[in-house]
C-alpha cells in the first residue's frame, strides 16, 4: 500500500484550491529567522524543536497582534452588546495550528519553515492552551464576545497507566511559558474574602476582608478569515505585598512571605473531577474569584466603553442588560448572580428591585448535567465564613423567590422546600442550580432530549412557574479544528466536490448527499479513512509498541472514564468477542481494533478499576495467539485533544453507549461523525439528534429509551435475571469474577462484579443483549466496504447541524439578543476608514 501523504502534504494539496491561502512566505520566514536567531537562541548554536516551535508561534502571533488591537478598536467604537461566557474550564489544545488556519497561514508558515529547514513535523507537539469551540465560533461570527476563567497554573493531570492503573502526574503546562498569551499587570483587581458584614446608615458594608489579587492574562482567539481577534482572558491569583505582613511585627518575616502561597494556591490547579461536586473550600474560593475579578471588569468596561478610556462615560446602570450578556457554563459561575446584585445594591445604590430586573436579564444558564451527585450545594457554614455577605443577598433572593411561589401555590409546603435555594437537614446547603433558574431570564439544555429532561424532571417546578424561561441548544463543534485541521485529507476531498463554504456554514455539508452512489467519491472518502488509519497504527506502534492491523475495523470509546458512559458494556462486549473467537477459531470473524481511552477523576475508585479492568481484558487478548490480530484491545493513555485530533479521523465506529437520559449531549460523538466514523449508540445526548439528521437506519442504534428506563426503575431494575437468563453474558461475568483476567489477583475486580450485581444505577446487564446483537450488525455491514462507506457519506453529508457556528447563532439571536454579522474588519495592513 503506498506510503500517507503527511498532513503537512495534504495542506499543500488543499492549497492549491486556495483553502488556506499561501500568504507571503518570504515576509514569514524572515519574521521567523529574526525570532529564531534574535528572541530564542541567544547564545547557542543548536536550536531545538522547542525553539523552532516558540520561534513559529511569535511569528504568527505578531500577525495576530494587529487584528487583535484593530478588533477591539472597533469594538469600543460600535459599542456593541458585549457577551461573556465565563466557564471554570476552557479546553485544552494545540493554538498554533488553530490560529494559522484561521488566518490563514497554514501554507506560507508551512513552506517558509520547510525552506528554512525540514523541522515542522518536529515543532507542532507543545503548543498547549485554546478557548473552547464557542470561542472559535463567536469570533468567526464577528460577536463582540470573552471568554472568561482561571489561569491554571497546573492543568488536568497527566494520565500515565502503571500496571495496568491510572497513575496521576501533574501537568506543569506553564514550564516552558506560553507563547499566545499576555499578562495586563495595569488591569490588576482586588477579590475580597471572608470578614464581616455591617449595616450601615450609609448601606450595607463588607469589612475586615482578607484580599486577594486577580492578574489577567489574554489569549488572543482568531475567527476563521475574517480579521476578527477576540479574547480570553485567564485571572491568575497573586498575593498583596502586605499579605499576612502584620506577622513581620513578631519578627516573623519569612512566614508571613511563605504564607503567600495560600492566596495564589486559588489558581495552582484544575480540579479535574468530571459530573462529580467536591464541596472544597478551595473550589469555592475559584469560583468567587473568577466571578469577582470579572464582574469588575465588565462593568468597568461598560462604565468606559472608550478604546483607551478608563474614564466613566456610563453611570446609570438601565441600559446595563442592553449592553452586556452574562453566560453561565454550568453552575460553577452562580456567583456572578449574588456578586452583580452586591455591587448593583451595596456600591451603585441601585434599588434592590431595578437591581434585581437588570440581574436578571443580564445573565443566562446552561445546564450541562442531570446526575445528582455533579450537582454543586454549598454547606452554608463554609459560604458563612467565606463570603458573608452573599450569604445574606442568597438568602434575600429566596425569600423574595418563595414569597412570589407561595402566592401562586397557597399552602403547598412540599413546593416550597423543592424549590428553596436553601436545602434543610443537618447541613443546610444552598442549591446553586436553583440560584442560576432563579437569577437568569434564560435556561437552557444542551440537546433536545437533555432539555426536555430539564423541564420535566430536574428542574420541573420552575418551568411550570416560567416555561418561556426554558430553551435548547444543542451543541456543536468548530469544523475549523475538527475538520480541516485534524483531517485535511477529508477536507481536501470534500472541497474538491463542494468548495469550501462548508467550513464557515456546515450545512452546506447537504451537497455531498447526491454523491453517496458515485463510486469515485465513495473510493477518495474510502481512501482517506485508510490512510488515517495507517497514521494511526504507526502512531501506535511508536508511542504504545504495540502492533495492529490497519485493516481491521477501529472501534473506538473516548471519554471520561464513568460507570454512566459504561465503558463496562463495550468490556462485556470484548470479552464476549474473544470467547466466540476460542470457542469456534476457524470461523471467520471481523478483525477489530478495540481502542478504549480517557481519564478518571483521582478519587472515583470504580472508574480507576474500570481502566484496570481494560488493561487486563487487553493483557489476556493481545497474547492469545488463538486470537492472533483479529481482536486487539488497547487503552489509549492520557486521552487529550491532541489525541483526539490523532485517533478521531482514524475510528470507524464511535461508541455513544451511555444509559439513555444521562449524557446531556456530547460532542465526541459529532466529532466522529463529521469525520466519517459510523455511531454504536443509544437514543442519548445529541444521537437522537443524529440519528434525525442521518436516518435512524445509517447509525446503530440500540437499547433502552428514556421512558424504558424510567419503567425499569418503578419495575425495579433486577440485574440477576439477565445474568441467569444469558449465557454468553454470565460466562462474561464469572471470567471477571474468577480472575480469569487477574489471575495474580483474582479478587480484583469484586468491586465491579458487585455493583453490576446487585446496585448498577446504569443498568449494563440491561442493554448488554441488545449491545451485542446490535454490534453483530455492525460486523455484517463492516464487511461490505461499499456499503459502510455510503453510510459514512450519508453521515458526513448529514452533520451539518452540529457546528458551534449554528449553535452560537442560536445562543445570540434566541438568549443574547444579538446578530451574528459577516462584517470583516480590514487588515492591519489596509488603512482604515
Amino acid at each position: 500500500m503506498a506510503k500517507p501523504l503527511t498532513d503537512s502534504e495534504k495542506r499543500k494539496q488543499i492549497s492549491v484550491r486556495g483553502l488556506a491561502g499561501l500568504g507571503d512566505v518570504a515576509e514569514v520566514r524572515k519574521s521567523f529567522n529574526r525570532h529564531l536567531h534574535f528572541t530564542l537562541v541567544k547564545d547557542r548554536n543548536v536550536a531545538t524543536p522547542r525553539d523552532y516551535f516558540f520561534a513559529l508561534a511569535h511569528t504568527v502571533r505578531d500577525h495576530l497582534v494587529g487584528r487583535w488591537i484593530r478588533t477591539q478598536q472597533h469594538y469600543y467604537e460600535r459599542d456593541p452588546k458585549r457577551i461573556y461566557y465565563l466557564s471554570l474550564e476552557f479546553y485544552m489544545g494545540r493554538t498554533l495550528q488553530n490560529t494559522m488556519v484561521n488566518l490563514g497561514l497554514q501554507n506560507a508558515c508551512d513552506e517558509a519553515i520547510y525552506q528554512v529547514r525540514g523541522l515542522m513535523a518536529g515543532c507542532l507537539g507543545i503548543g498547549r492552551l485554546t478557548a473552547s469551540c464557542f470561542l472559535d465560533s463567536m469570533a468567526t461570527l464577528g460577536l463582540a464576545a470573552y471568554g472568561y476563567g482561571i489561569r491554571y497554573e497546573f492543568g488536568i493531570f497527566n494520565q500515565k497507566i502503571v500496571n495496568g492503573w491510572q497513575v496521576e502526574e501533574a501537568d506543569d503546562w506553564l514550564r516552558y511559558g506560553n507563547p499566545w498569551e499576555k499578562a495586563r499587570p495595569e488591569y490588576m483587581l482586588p477579590v475580597h474574602f471572608y470578614g464581616r458584614v455591617e449595616h450601615t446608615p450609609d448601606g450595607v458594608k463588607w469589612l475586615d476582608t482578607q484580599v486577594v489579587l486577580a492578574m489577567p492574562y489574554d489569549t488572543p482567539v482568531p475567527g476563521y478569515k475574517n480579521n476578527t481577534v477576540n479574547t480570553m482572558r485567564l485571572w491568575s491569583a497573586k498575593a498583596p505585598n502586605d499579605f499576612k505582613l502584620q506577622d513581620f511585627n513578631v519578627g516573623d518575616y519569612i512566614e508571613a512571605v511563605l504564607d503567600r502561597n495560600l492566596a495564589e494556591n486559588i489558581s495552582r490547579v484544575l480540579y479535574p473531577n468530571d459530573n462529580f461536586f467536591e464541596g472544597k473550600e478551595l473550589r469555592l474560593k475559584q469560583e468567587y474569584f473568577v466571578v469577582a475579578a470579572t464582574l469588575q471588569d465588565i462593568i468597568r468596561r461598560f462604565k468606559s466603553s472608550k478604546f483607551g478610556c478608563r474614564d466613566p462615560v456610563r453611570t446609570c446602570f438601565e441600559t446595563f442588560p442592553d449592553k452586556v450578556a452574562i453566560q453561565l457554563n454550568d453552575t460553577h459561575p452562580a456567583l456572578s448572580i449574588p456578586e452583580l446584585m452586591r455591587i448593583l445594591v451595596d456600591v451603585e445604590k441601585v434599588d434592590w428591585d431595578k437591581a434585581w430586573e437588570i440581574t436578571k436579564k443580564t445573565c443566562a444558564y446552561t445546564n450541562h448535567t442531570v446526575l445528582p451527585e455533579a450537582l454543586e450545594r454549598w454547606p452554608v457554614s463554609m459560604f458563612e465564613k467565606l463570603l458573608p455577605r452573599h450569604l445574606e443577598i442568597i438568602y434575600a433572593i429566596n425569600q423574595r423567590h418563595l414569597d412570589h411561589v407561595a402566592a401562586l401555590f397557597p399552602g403547598d409546603v412540599d413546593r416550597l422546600r423543592r424549590m428553596s435555594v436553601i436545602e434543610e437537614g443537618d447541613c443546610k446547603r444552598i442549591n446553586m442550580a436553583h440560584l442560576c433558574v432563579i437569577g437568569s431570564h434564560a435556561v437552557n439544555g444542551v440537546a433536545r432530549i437533555h432539555s426536555e429532561i430539564v423541564k420535566q424532571s430536574v428542574f420541573k417546578d420552575f418551568y411550570e412557574l416560567e416555561p418561556e424561561k426554558f430553551q435548547n441548544k444543542t451543541n456543536g463543534i468548530t469544523p475549523r479544528r475538527w475538520l480541516l485541521l485534524c483531517n485535511p485529507g477529508l477536507a481536501d476531498t470534500i472541497v474538491e466536490k463542494i468548495g469550501e463554504e462548508f467550513l464557515t456554514d456546515l450545512s452546506q455539508l447537504k451537497k455531498l448527499l447526491p454523491l453517496v452512489n458515485d463510486e469515485a467519491f465513495i473510493r477518495d472518502v474510502a481512501k482517506v479513512k485508510q490512510e488515517n488509519k495507517l497514521k494511526f497504527s504507526a502512531f501506535l506502534e511508536k508511542e504504545y509498541k504495540v502492533k495492529i492491523n490497519p485493516s481491521s475495523m477501529f472501534d473506538v470509546h473516548v471519554k471520561r472514564i464513568h460507570e454512566y458512559k459504561r465503558q463496562l458494556l463495550n468490556c462485556l462486549h470484548v470479552i464476549t468477542l474473544y470467547n466466540r473467537i476460542k470457542r469456534d477459531p476457524a470461523k471467520a470473524f471481523v478483525p477489530r481494533t478495540v481502542m478504549i481511552g480517557g481519564k478518571a477523576a483521582p478519587g472515583y475508585h470504580m472508574a480507576k478499576l474500570i481502566i484496570k479492568l481494560v488493561t487486563s481484558i487487553g493483557d489476556v487478548v493481545n497474547h492469545d495467539p488463538v486470537v492472533g490480530d483479529r481482536l486487539k484491545v488497547i487503552f489509549l493513555e492520557n486521552y487529550r485533544v491532541s489525541l483526539a485530533e490523532k485517533v478521531i479521523p482514524a475510528a470507524d465506529l464511535s461508541q455513544q453507549i451511555s444509559t439513555a437520559g444521562t449524557e446531556a449531549s456530547g460532542t465526541g460523538n459529532m466529532k466522529f461523525m463529521l469525520n466519517g466514523a459510523l455511531t454504536i449508540g443509544t437514543m442519548d445526548g445529541a444521537n437522537v439528534e443524529m440519528a434525525e439528521e442521518a436516518g435512524a437506519e445509517n447509525l446503530f442504534i440500540f437499547g433502552l429509551r428514556v421512558e424504558d428506563v424510567e419503567a425499569l426503575d418503578r419495575k425495579g431494575y433486577n440485574a440477576r435475571e439477565y445474568y441467569d437468563r444469558l449465557p454468553e453474558l454470565k460466562q462474561a461475568v464469572d471470567q471477571i469474577s474468577s480472575g480469569f483476567f487477574s489471575p495474580k489477583e483474582p479478587d480484583c475486580f469484586r468491586d465491579i462484579v458487585n455493583m453490576l450485581m446487585h446496585h448498577d444505577r446504569f443498568k449494563v446487564f440491561a442493554d448488554y443483549e441488545a449491545y451485542v446483537q446490535c454490534q453483530a450488525q455492525v460486523d455484517q455491514l463492516y464487511r461490505n466496504p461499499k456499503g459502510w462507506t455510503k453510510k459514512v457519506i450519508r453521515n458526513i453529508a448529514c452533520s451539518g447541524k452540529f457546528s458551534s457556528d449554528r449553535t452560537i447563532t442560536e445562543y445570540a439571536r434566541e438568549i443574547w439578543g444579538v446578530e451574528p454579522s459577516d462584517l470583516q474588519i480590514p487588515p492591519p495592513n489596509i488603512p482604515r476608514d
